[in-house]
């Protein structure tokens, strides 16, 4: 029995084109494998989030699986889509059907379903109760198999358990499942044990690609009866793996180093972002600093280094070594570059606003101001050459709120946005041994926004060795003052850090999107008030 698992890269919406796809596919191997996997909602593509509350949208999808199922002649094929109940028009389902002979011969509908994190399926889908198994016909011989979504598999959920105890012939599960830092490991993990534990082999197929903030890896696997691998797709790279489920020998797991995993899962779904929403150009202020240098990288990784523009514009506080640095940066990268100084555009508004203050160089008011005027020529360059405007933030300055709204915090997407300062140092490294294109320089000078005299970050924020532990501790593991202080961090410095990210909520949300590596990220994942009296 040969199986093919279609980890496609498919975009939220489009049910036209990946439906194309899925026919293109089905022609190719029809013939050729007895069962061809699509993942979840396929036809839609996930998350579709409240596409799902307009009627023609899911009809739509329908008649896509209709109009598909004519294509499946002897091989079977198992393609996700949303759709209504006949008998329950006002309820939606998260649905997979079975197609063969150009029928189709059942739909199963996802029962669990997830409502946590980046999970809402609670607010669009009804659970639904099918067994989830069918009989196929395979060269003569009766295959039963168990059909589950994504969430239906997750550790011991009720109905692959039940799926197991009908004695199924094959498991087979199609899943969005997306990204996040250390979840491929453990998702093969708890799949070879559900095979090895049933004594059923394990067809796993997962969608790949970026959507808005999420990332999907596909990592797609096969698993025979005593939890050995015996096929698995290449991690955020689009594959159709076909596996011979009786001749094909087991073969060790493959997983990328931490680092280069987290590095490929940026640069797709910095890729795709641009390519799904119709962009081929990209623009960003170059400072000489790290987080410029890296989003450049990864920008320049993902859509050419001739789509990527930089803009160095320094102000009568820049020091001649940013310049440099940033000149060191793009002239490696080969991308093209402007220097657009704003020492006259920051002088004409300190002449305007500084009768109107007592105090204006006494506070921030300064400061953000040469923020905000490298925003508006970013935003003027990026609208004259049709491009996206990157934004530079990361996670451990963006959570204390060292970062400028309207300012360094303009732009259409945010490549580093969910990174810790010292994630971004080890990037940056990593990225130096396949190409070494980021100036010593920039890795080795303290961090400085230069918007004063003689500025560095660490005269308002701690080391960022120390900052990052105590945000870890706070924002992925939800622990109180006490309880980050006995990871050896003084009471007070801890109680200053939470507060300046319980004070910025209203700048995060104001942020521009950008990838989920982690599963704690601003946005979807923590959802806090802004307006919170709430004290630690």
């Amino acid at each position: 029995m040969k199986v093919a698992l279609a980890q496609l890269n498919f975009q939220v919406g489009n049910i036209k084109k990946n439906s194309q796809r899925i026919i293109q596919t089905i022609e190719k191997y029809n013939n050729k494998v007895d069962l061809l996997l699509f993942p979840e909602l396929a036809i839609s593509s996930y998350p579709p989030e409240d596409l799902l509350f307009h009627q023609q949208f899911i009809d739509d999808c329908y008649q896509a699986i209709k109009t598909i199922a004519d294509y499946c002649e002897k091989t079977a094929v198992i393609v996700g889509f949303p759709r209504f109940h006949a008998n329950e028009p006002d309820k939606i389902y998260n649905s997979a059907a079975l197609l063969q002979s150009g029928q189709i011969k059942i739909i199963y509908d996802k029962q669990k379903l997830p409502n946590y994190l980046v999970f809402d399926e609670m607010r669009y889908f009804t659970p639904g109760n099918h067994d989830g198994t069918a009989n196929l016909d395979i060269h003569g011989k009766n295959i039963k198999i168990g059909l589950s979504i994504c969430e239906d598999i997750w550790n011991e959920a009720e109905p692959v358990v039940n799926q197991a105890k009908m004695d199924v012939d094959l498991l087979v599960n199609i899943s969005a499942s997306p990204y996040a830092i250390g979840k491929i490991q453990k998702r093969i993990n708890m799949l070879q044990n559900h095979a090895s534990s049933f004594k059923t082999p394990l067809f796993y197929c997962n969608l790949v690609g970026g959507q808005d903030e999420l990332i999907f890896d596909g990592t797609s696997v096969a698993i025979n009866a005593e939890g050995q691998l015996i096929g698995q797709c290449i991690s955020f790279e689009e594959q159709i793996l076909i596996v011979d489920l009786v001749t094909q020998p087991s073969s060790p797991i493959t997983f990328l180093e931490p680092v280069a995993e987290l590095y490929q899962s940026l640069v797709m779904c910095t890729r795709d972002y641009f390519i799904k929403n119709g962009f081929k150009k990209a623009v960003l202020g170059l400072s000489g600093g790290i987080d410029s240098a890296l989003t450049a990288t990864i920008a320049c990784d993902a859509i050419g280094p001739e789509n990527v523009t930089g803009l160095l514009m320094p102000s009568k506080y820049s020091s001649n070594h940013s310049i440099e640095d940033a000149k060191a940066l793009a002239n490696n990268l080969g991308i093209p570059y402007q220097l657009l100084p704003i020492e006259s555009i920051h002088l004409a508004f300190e002449k305007d606003l500084i009768p109107i203050f007592d105090d204006y160089h006494q506070n921030q008011t300064d400061e953000n101001l040469q923020a905000r005027i490298r925003g508006v020529l970013n935003m003027a360059f990026a609208n004259n050459q049709n491009a996206i405007l990157l934004c530079t933030g990361n996670k451990s300055e963006t959570a204390v709120g060292y970062t400028t709204l309207y300012g360094d915090m303009a732009g259409g997407f945010a490549v580093i946005k969910d990174l810790f300062k010292m994630q971004v140092y080890a990037l940056c490294q990593y990225r130096n041994t396949i190409d070494h294109v980021i100036p010593e320089n920039t890795l080795s000078k303290p961090p400085s926004a230069e918007l004063k005299p003689g500025q560095k970050d660490s005269d308002s924020l701690p080391d960022y060795v120390i900052l990052d532990e105590i945000l870890e501790a706070y924002l992925h593991h939800h622990k109180d003052p006490n309880q980050i202080t006995q990871l050896g961090h003084d009471i007070n410095l801890v109680k200053k850090i939470i507060q300046l990210v319980d004070r910025n909520e209203y700048k995060r949300q104001q942020a521009p999107p950008g990838p989920r590596v982690t599963q704690m990220a601003f946005g979807k994942d923590r959802r806090m008030p802004i307006t919170n009296g709430y004290q630690h």
